[in-house]
């Protein structure tokens, strides 16, 4: 059994989640110990616990720990099943968090699914939808997977209440991935996303992307969701190169001006474009673990914490070498072997 202390690293939720798919892809189970012990609410919050619901759904485990506030889970999986699964946060926790969780394992099952996620699309603390759907995914499509994922309604914090639904095929085989070099851009997209908030939130962030990124007016897009979605706000910086797509997110937050979270998101999506490199700092997160099954290798900005603890649980889990290269500033290679 892999034990593992949940105070390591980043010592949040980015642990257990990345211990579950390891978990259900290799069979072994694991027990782990102060669970989320550096956040200001340790323990199991409803998102993590739908999380772990999730992963003993698709692999029939045996878990013990697994309430509300525990700070201790041993989870026992057995072999993943694929099939249609409905996961419900119940809350604005992140719903793209818990597919994450079940979607590489449900890609090694000999059975197409169907995955319905209930709960936050779009949350500060989460990769929204729309990363998922148009960087994430496409990755995993070029490493072999054929995955589909489609929006139905809008969740945002704190309110919640969003859905989308995911089609995921048997993987016949992972394909090596070698993501080194990102290409001219080629394309350029800012969309400012308002639900049941005034449009003139969403014309402002814009002005500051004109302003500061320079896009023009028809890279520019006000989107006003119907009624009912919200109270929400989030800004999309979505950047097309010619073997990658970036997307900087922001998310509007009571009390902080739109030009501030314009001016946010305009900062990352400078550094990522300064730096030259393919693959922006949250995409290296989740790309850690999939990259550890196929083999390969990309260049990325400095890795964040939690990049740095998902090769801590990985190495835990699999018989793999993963080494950060420091090529110059903000720009790193990781290779896995």
């Amino acid at each position: 059994m892999v034990v593992l202390d949940g105070s390591v690293g980043e010592g949040g939720g980015q642990i257990l989640r990345s211990a579950l798919t390891l978990s259900a892809v290799t069979g072994r189970p694991f027990r782990m110990y102060n669970i989320r012990a550096r956040r200001s609410r340790p323990g199991l919050l409803r998102q993590h616990l739908t999380a772990v619901h999730a992963a003993q759904a698709i692999t029939s485990a045996e878990v013990d720990g697994d309430v509300l506030g525990s700070e201790e889970l041993v989870f026992r999986p057995q072999a993943v099943r694929g099939g249609i699964y409905e996961f419900d946060v119940g809350s604005a926790g992140s719903a793209t968090l818990v597919l994450q969780t079940v979607l590489v394992p449900l890609l090694l099952a000999a059975e197409a699914s169907r995955v319905v996620c209930k709960g936050g699309t779009h949350n500060p603390a989460a990769p929204p939808f729309d990363f998922l759907a148009g960087v994430y995914l496409p990755i995993l499509r070029w490493m072999g997977a054929q995955v589909t994922a489609t929006l139905q309604r809008y969740g945002f914090y704190p309110r919640g209440g969003g859905r989308f639904t995911v089609e995921i095929q048997p993987l016949a085989r992972w394909q090596r991935l070698s993501l080194t070099e990102r290409g001219e851009l080629q394309a350029v997209l800012a969309r400012a996303v308002v639900a049941d908030l005034p449009p003139q939130i969403a014309h402002r962030e814009l002005q500051v992307v004109r302003d500061a990124l320079g896009w023009r007016e028809q890279d520019l897009v006000t989107e006003v969701l119907p009624p009912g979605q919200g109270p929400g706000n989030v800004l999309v910086l979505s950047m097309e190169s010619e073997h990658v797509v970036e997307m900087v997110v922001g998310f509007g937050q009571r009390g902080v001006r739109a030009e501030e979270v314009a001016r946010d998101a305009c900062d990352r999506a400078k550094r990522y474009l300064a730096a030259g490199v393919p693959v922006g700092v949250h995409l290296a997160d989740q790309l850690l673990l999939p990259l550890a099954l196929a083999k390969g290798c990309f260049r990325t900005l400095t890795p964040s914490s939690h990049t740095e603890t998902n090769r801590l649980v990985i190495e835990q889990f699999l018989d793999c070498r993963i080494r950060f290269e420091t090529e110059g500033a903000d720009n790193v290679l990781v290779i896995v072997e």
